[in-house]
């Protein structure tokens, strides 16, 4: 670890839910509701965007930490609770939160800069978005990652469709899927964690970072810094059905996905496939589309895709009674309708990938 002097602060701000501040060459984010599980609203969305912004552009920022208040979460996800109590009507919100949310992913999968975020704590969809797009993701004792959305009537988005399908074998299909939580070790067996380190030394990386040998080599310098607190997180539980998994997971339609399960005939392949029959079918066959599909595309427009598919998602009933059922009422209970996988059809799952009436997703140049 270098010995250089602690940098003093030099830059705060933020709101009662998101909080910014400088100290030396490193800028820093806090999600700052901790008793929503520092969820991301469209207003922290709105703040945090232009703040990465500029700090892209500024040449005096070296590097980027984001991280959560409190011990339970990094971000359990995007506010998709306001979607749902604005109604199916209010096509405005729905609009414009996905088109903000995707607009920051972006920033962060663009950022030349280190983004290290502390992802110790619960990270699911809309903290995965703030996370895995950047350079450094540091998983902890208390990480659990998930893209739990075919659980909601939803699909993995913010741009979960070009990563996953870009993780080793059927890993990302898998993920996909099921909503599978994710220990710190499996996070790192997949890639969606760069490092671990124990979650009792997470505040000592935190004052580290900021003196940093920045002046060189910005990532060169946070690696330096990384390696002196990094460590084994020990076996992946993931690792143990590895095979199995790119078995079954490698099948051409989500009912060759649960016929594959059901052959295996383990334990683990059982209890994949009762966990897929409780999702959403229509979820789980826009989910398994988009995922193909994104293997080919590059990155903007994987999140194209996805703002189509988040605006025909969130315009059906599928997505009012997940989130009703898990978010809401909290009965897990939900009625999907078609409730079979054979009553979604082909036409059905791909009138979800059309273009808008309203403009696509776009992107400043």
């Amino acid at each position: 670890m270098n010995e250089h002097t602690p940098a003093a602060v030099t830059e705060q701000g933020g709101t009662d839910e998101i909080a910014f501040e400088r100290r030396g060459a490193l800028a820093e984010i806090e999600l700052t509701r901790p008793k929503a599980l520092n969820s991301l609203s469209l207003d922290m969305i709105r703040h945090m965007d232009p703040k990465l912004a500029a700090w892209s552009a500024d040449d005096s920022v070296s590097a980027v930490v984001i991280r959560g208040q409190g011990e339970k979460a990094f971000c359990a996800g995007g506010d998709v609770r306001a979607v749902y109590d604005a109604g199916p009507r209010d096509t405005d919100l729905r609009r414009r939160f996905f088109a903000e949310e995707y607009t920051l992913n972006r920033r962060i999968h663009a950022c030349a800069k280190p983004y290290v975020a502390l992802i110790d704590g619960i990270t699911m969809g809309g903290g995965v978005g703030i996370s895995v797009h950047g350079s450094h993701r540091i998983a902890g004792d208390r990480t659990m990652v998930a893209m739990p959305e075919t659980a909601i009537g939803f699909f993995p988005d913010v741009g979960a469709t070009w990563v996953l399908s870009r993780l080793p074998g059927q890993l990302g299909m898998y993920l996909a899927l099921t909503g599978a939580r994710l220990t710190a070790a499996d996070a790192v067996y997949t890639g969606l964690a760069t490092h671990y380190v124990p979650s009792d030394r997470m505040a000592e990386l935190e004052e580290a970072l900021p003196s940093a040998a920045f002046e060189d080599d910005a990532h060169a310098a946070v690696a330096d810094v990384l390696a002196d607190f990094a460590g084994d997180p020990g076996p992946a539980p993931l690792a143990e059905h590895r095979e199995a998994i790119d078995r079954c997971f490698a099948a051409e339609s989500v009912e060759g996905i649960l016929a594959a399960l059901d052959a295996e005939g383990s334990e683990w392949a059982q209890q994949t496939a009762a966990t897929l029959r409780q999702r959403s079918p229509s979820s789980m066959k826009v989910t398994f589309a988009a995922i193909r599909a994104a293997a080919d595309r590059d990155f903007d427009a994987c999140m194209v895709t996805e703002y189509r598919l988040s605006q025909a998602m969130t315009a059906r009933a599928d997505f009012f009674e997940g989130v009703r059922a898990v978010l809401v009422d909290k009965d897990n209970s939900p009625a999907w309708n078609p409730a079979r996988l054979e009553d979604v059809t082909d036409a059905e799952v791909a009138r979800c990938f059309d273009p808008l009436d309203v403009p696509d997703l776009s992107f400043a140049a």
